[in-house]
């Protein structure tokens, strides 16, 4: 039998992208201590790695396809195929930023600034090509953790990893500049793009993952309306594309239904029951695909 061997990311994504693959339709259960998760799907198989290394064995060939970030792409300069970007995170839906900060009171203002000067980061390889790119000389070394409590003790300046920047805040540093941004990736090792039932499999992957994405954050509401009530009510929906409206056997009343944006449900629902809708009903929905 055919079978894709999937990188799924341990750490800080593991949750978001487990709770992603589910709405997607993949249960993936992790056994505790083990690197080979169960997934209810006989034809794809599971192995479990920190993000920062999944690109480099997607590259090999260890893993058909996996999910990790752009930004571990980039540092172990990859050859690896793109092909899909999932704006998803362990903790927001925006792009991941790789920040250079220093103390608050340092005399550092400019990349050109940091000549001479000591940098830690986990993402050496990259920060070395900004330095390059702006003609600057400075040491970079690696950091194995703990990145925010290193400057100024240890090092002038840092490039680390932020969604919310409040832990530089709460570590009293200043962001100087955006060196690079990461979105998750669904990346390929180039051969098994090439097969074509392996290829297949990663693009309904693909599909499906895309899918859970664009509903996230989105609902569906029902309800029944007046048809005197129908203009008035229809104009105030931000529908995902027009509203379903279906016939009952009350001609006087018709059912609507959309897709609408979770966060203005709340303030919507009131204004519909007011126009004349009744049997407001919100649901979840798993996936949307345009």
């Amino acid at each position: 039998m055919n079978r894709l061997i999937f990188g799924i990311p341990k750490g800080s994504l593991q949750e978001s992208t487990l709770a992603l693959l589910a709405k997607a339709g993949y249960r993936v259960s992790v056994r505790e201590r083990s690197y080979m998760p169960y997934i209810n799907d006989p034809e794809i198989g599971c192995l479990m790695f920190r993000a920062q290394e999944i690109a480099r064995y997607v590259e090999r060939g260890v893993l058909d396809v996996g999910l990790t970030g752009k930004d571990w792409v980039l540092e172990n300069e990859a050859d690896v195929l793109e092909i899909e970007d999932l704006v998803y995170s362990k903790a927001t839906a925006q792009a991941y930023r790789w920040v250079l900060a220093v103390p608050d009171d340092s005399d550092i203002r400019r990349p050109q600034d940091l000549a001479g000067k000591r940098i830690a980061t986990e993402l050496v390889r990259v920060t070395r090509r900004y330095l390059e790119q702006h003609g600057v000389q400075a040491e970079v070394e690696y950091s194995w953790g703990a990145t925010e409590v290193k400057a100024p003790l240890l090092v002038d300046a840092i490039v680390e990893g932020t969604e919310t920047g409040s832990s530089l805040k709460a570590n009293r540093l200043r962001i100087v500049d955006t060196i690079a941004e990461s979105t998750t990736k669904l990346i390929a090792n180039h051969s098994a793009w090439a097969d074509p039932w392996k290829r297949q499999k990663i693009e309904t992957l693909a599909l499906l993952l895309q899918g859970a994405l664009q509903a996230d954050a989105k609902v569906g509401l029902k309800m029944n309306i007046p048809k005197s009530a129908l203009e008035a009510i229809t104009g105030q929906l931000p529908a995902l594309h027009t509203p379903s409206i279906t016939h009952q056997t009350d001609p006087d009343w018709v059912a609507l239904e959309v897709i609408i944006d979770e966060n203005i449900v709340r303030d919507l629902i009131p204004d519909l029951k007011q126009a004349g809708a009744t049997g407001i009903i919100e649901y979840p929905i798993n996936k949307v695909i345009y």
